[in-house]
This record gives C-alpha cells, sequence and structure tokens, in this order.
C-alpha cells in the first residue's frame, strides 16, 4: 500500500481561508479518488500558516479501472452523431453494438478494463485539483497568471519514496521541502512520509491543526486555573490562532488596572478582536481583571514577547480611553440632532429622520404590548445618538453597548438605556432576543422602518442578494413575537407603520 503527500508551501494564508481551502481540497481529492474507484485507509489534511498538506495513506499502487457500458447517440441519428460519438471515445465502428433500453434503442461502447499506474495518474490529475480550487479571496503576484491565497512557493509532492512530477504554473513540484525562519529559510530533501513529518516535528511545526487546538485549549485552562479566572474561552478566537502559529505557546500579560473604568466590552473588543488576546476573568467576582493571555510562536524566556505584547495593548486602552473620557461627557440628547448630518439611505432621510419615524413606531407598539409609550419613545429618540460619537467610529462594532453606557452615567432609567444597546438585537440566527418591553418596541420599530422603507422604494432582495439585511430584519421580527409570547399581528402593525415612513 502506498502513502501520498503533497505541501503547498507558501506565504503566511488568513485562518480563515485556511479553513475553507482545507474543506475545498480535500472535497476535489476526494472526489477524484472516487472517479477512479481509488480505495485508501486515511484521508488527512493539515495546514499552518505557510503550509498546505494533504496525506493519503493505503493506496494501490495501481488502479484497476473496470469496463463499463457508455451510451451514444439514438439508433437512426445522423451519422455525424455516430462519428462524433467514437472520435470521442477513441473507438471504431466495429466497436459499436445497439441495444434497447426504456427509451429506445442507441448505440453503445463497452470499455476495455483498464490498468493505470497510480503515479502517472496523480502526476495529471494534482495539477488539475490545484487549478480548479477557488479561493475566497485570492492575489497575483510578480508577473505570474496564478491566483492563490497568498504567494506560492514550493511545491512538494511524493508517492512512497517517488516525486511526483509536474508543472503548475512557474512551479514544478519536487522531494523538497523549506523550514526555519522566514528570512532563513532552508530546504531539506525529502525521502519517505516518516522523515517528512519527523524534520516538521523538529523544526517545531505541529503540522495538524486539531493537535495545535488541543495544545492552546490545554494551555489557556492551566494558567486560567492558577489565576483562578473563568475557563470559558472564546472558541471562535481558539479557531482563529490555531491557525496562526506553527507551535502555540501561551504567555500570561497584564496591563495597568486604570484601565478597568471601561466598559468590559470595549475591553474584551480591544483584547480579542484587535489583539486576538485572551481575557481574564476572575471567578470569585464574575468581573474582567487586568490580565490576558495571548498565544505565541515561539517560547518566551527573556520575556521579550509578552513586554511587547503588554506594550501595544498599552497603547490601544490609552486610545479608548481618551475617546471614552472625551465622548461620554457628550450629552446623548444634544447628539441627537447631529443625525441630520448623516444620510440613512438616499430617498429615505437622514439618520435624525429614520429616529422621529422610530419613535413614532414605538409608541404605537408600546400601546400594543401594554409597554410604558413614554419610556419608548425616549428611547427610540436616543437610539442612534452614539453614532457620531468618536468612540463608535473607532469601535462600530459597539455601537448601541456605547450608547447604553453614555445613557446610564446621564441619568436615563435601566430600561431605556438596555433598550438603546439592544435594539439591534437579534444579530442572526443563534443571538438573543430583547426581553424587556422598552427593548422589544424599539427593536420591533427600527426592523419595521427598515423594511418597510427599503421595500417602499423598490430594493427588495433577490434570491441571491440581500444587501440591506431585510430578510433578517423579518427574521428578527417573527423570533422577538414568538419568543416574548407577544399577542400581536406583524401583518396589522405593518399596515399601520405605513403612515409613518414618509417616502
Amino acid at each position: 500500500m502506498a502513502q501520498f503527500l503533497l505541501e503547498l508551501y507558501s506565504e503566511e494564508i488568513p485562518h480563515g481561508l485556511q479553513i475553507d481551502t482545507r474543506k475545498n481540497i480535500e472535497s476535489s481529492f476526494k472526489k477524484k479518488l472516487e472517479e477512479f474507484s481509488t480505495s485508501y485507509k486515511k484521508f488527512s489534511v493539515f495546514s499552518t500558516p505557510t503550509r498546505l498538506c494533504v496525506s493519503i495513506d493505503g493506496l494501490p499502487s495501481h488502479l484497476s479501472v473496470p469496463s463499463k457500458e457508455i451510451k451514444g447517440p439514438k439508433v437512426g441519428s445522423p451519422e455525424q452523431a455516430l462519428i462524433g460519438f467514437l472520435k470521442s471515445n477513441q473507438l471504431e465502428q466495429k466497436d459499436v453494438f445497439e441495444k434497447t433500453i426504456d427509451k429506445g434503442s442507441f448505440y453503445f461502447i463497452k470499455t476495455k478494463q483498464q490498468k493505470i499506474d497510480l503515479q502517472q495518474l496523480l502526476a495529471t490529475t494534482v495539477p488539475e485539483i490545484l487549478q480548479s480550487l477557488n479561493w475566497k479571496k485570492s492575489m497575483r503576484w510578480a508577473d505570474h497568471n496564478l491566483s492563490w491565497g497568498r504567494p506560492l512557493k514550493s511545491i512538494f509532492c511524493l508517492l512512497d519514496k517517488h516525486t511526483i512530477n509536474f508543472n503548475f504554473h512557474h512551479l514544478s513540484s519536487c522531494n523538497k521541502i523549506y523550514v526555519g525562519a522566514i528570512y532563513d529559510e532552508k530546504n531539506i530533501t525529502i525521502k519517505s512520509a516518516e522523515q517528512y513529518f519527523q524534520v516538521l516535528k523538529d523544526k517545531n511545526v505541529v503540522l495538524d491543526q486539531d493537535v495545535r487546538e488541543k495544545m492552546i485549549l490545554s494551555s489557556l485552562t492551566s494558567i486560567f486555573k492558577k489565576s483562578k479566572c473563568e475557563d470559558n474561552p472564546n472558541l471562535r478566537l481558539v479557531e482563529e490562532v490555531t491557525n496562526l502559529v506553527d507551535h502555540p505557546t501561551a504567555l500570561k500579560g497584564s496591563f495597568s488596572a486604570d484601565f478597568l473604568v471601561l466598559p468590559e466590552e470595549l475591553l474584551n473588543l480591544t483584547m480579542m478582536q484587535h489583539q486576538r488576546y485572551f481575557p481574564m476573568k476572575s471567578l470569585e467576582t464574575g468581573k474582567i481583571t487586568n490580565s490576558f493571555i495571548t498565544i505565541s510562536n515561539n517560547q518566551d524566556e527573556k520575556k521579550l514577547i509578552i513586554d511587547g505584547n503588554e506594550r501595544v495593548l498599552q497603547a490601544r486602552l490609552s486610545d479608548a480611553k481618551f475617546f471614552w473620557d472625551k465622548n461620554r461627557r457628550q450629552n446623548l440628547v444634544k447628539n441627537v440632532s447631529k443625525l441630520n448630518g448623516i444620510t440613512f439611505y438616499k430617498d429615505l432621510g437622514t439618520l435624525y429622520d429614520k429616529t422621529q419615524r422610530v419613535r413614532q413606531l414605538a409608541s404605537l407598539i408600546a400601546d400594543i404590548i401594554g409597554a410604558n409609550k413614554g419610556d419608548a419613545e425616549i428611547a427610540a429618540s436616543i437610539c442612534k445618538a452614539d453614532l457620531v460619537t468618536d468612540l463608535v467610529g473607532e469601535y462600530p462594532e459597539l455601537q448601541g453597548v456605547i450608547g447604553k453606557y453614555f445613557a446610564m452615567s446621564q441619568g436615563f432609567s435601566p430600561e431605556i438605556a438596555n433598550a438603546i444597546s439592544e435594539h439591534y438585537l437579534p444579530l442572526g440566527p443563534s443571538d438573543k432576543v430583547p426581553k424587556d418591553k422598552i427593548a422589544i418596541c424599539v427593536a420591533l420599530a427600527d426592523k419595521l422602518d427598515t423594511l418597510i422603507g427599503f421595500f417602499g422604494i423598490g430594493l427588495k432582495p433577490t434570491s441571491s442578494k440581500d444587501p440591506f439585511a431585510l430578510r433578517r430584519a423579518v427574521l428578527g421580527m417573527i423570533r422577538i413575537v414568538i419568543e416574548n409570547k407577544l399577542s400581536i399581528s406583524l401583518k396589522e402593525l405593518i399596515n399601520n407603520a405605513k403612515k409613518f415612513i414618509f417616502i
């Protein structure tokens, strides 16, 4: 039984592209293997930031392709159709026979049983598979015509101890792999699969992404336990950092406790999304601490790596605190008039116009579900006021959340403050829906205004495009009504709401 190895060595590929390409290349290879009725024992696809590897164990050295009948043109068809059929299959007229099936009499041919050398087959099919890969985002470089996720530098391809030779654009396959630092790469000749995996192991490259993920989770758990913090890391971030390193090492750092005055969401966003750090929450208080964990590619014996990460985070948090201190003193009610300077959409007015429509709709909904009408109108009036702040401009993911904290600091009730934060919910099918009545009023009103407005100017979603997320708005409204067990007719609500939308 034979073992096949393919390594595509490139510049660092973003984590999202790695995940997609692992799935695509596995699907393409398995489709080809099935096409030639090729059996195998184990199929694996691995990736690191610079390597994409396909490993297939237990392949036969030769393939036996059984004979099969191929249906041709119908009996009585023009002679040219039969000639073309024979030519495409490289056969002669003596090889044709007639056969009657459900749909009538047709010409058939029977192919001969063939033995195909696997090495020759792979030399032909591997470049075809590589050419067929679809990248969500790709690039070209130098004067090459190849489009790839990042510049492709080398192709290593081996079947047992034999190099599979083929050309792919400007590259030729070989039996060498590159190892070492990015500016100190050395190539090593590989003679077997065992040597390939051992060389990478010796060079501290953990090829299997599943193993790297387990290493990260284990390291995080160890640090969380020692620090008496919650062991609940964000799994999306775990997946991301797994695809950013060859050999993960978890390092604990800290930042000034002065920054803990910032909202937890702002601290989390700065650490997780901007820096890909794992925040640490105290088990005792349930609050975020001034410590974090970063995943490094190397050990940090001299603490140079963690010092550098701490300096970067200090700068990030200093910027966040500057905007926080600057903006939280701005009166939300006064900010509402500034929304006149932001266009919501052509023919649908400004964001100020939208908030006034949402206010009227929220008042209507409050009457229907028995909410406090005055609070609903106030929340709707200021629900977009944080959009004009520098902080939301710098951290757009926190729209609504920042407004909530500003509202609380300026004396608005918790129900109004929460409505500002929650009126965007749900953001997706697995996201929570608002539960408080004031938040429900504003959330339904905002989505209703968007829905009726865009449909009113003829911008309806199609089967393939929904640029204004109108389907999400409808599904969100339905979920809010159902999950809160509201006695409300969306159809009647839409009909009543039309008079408030001036389009």
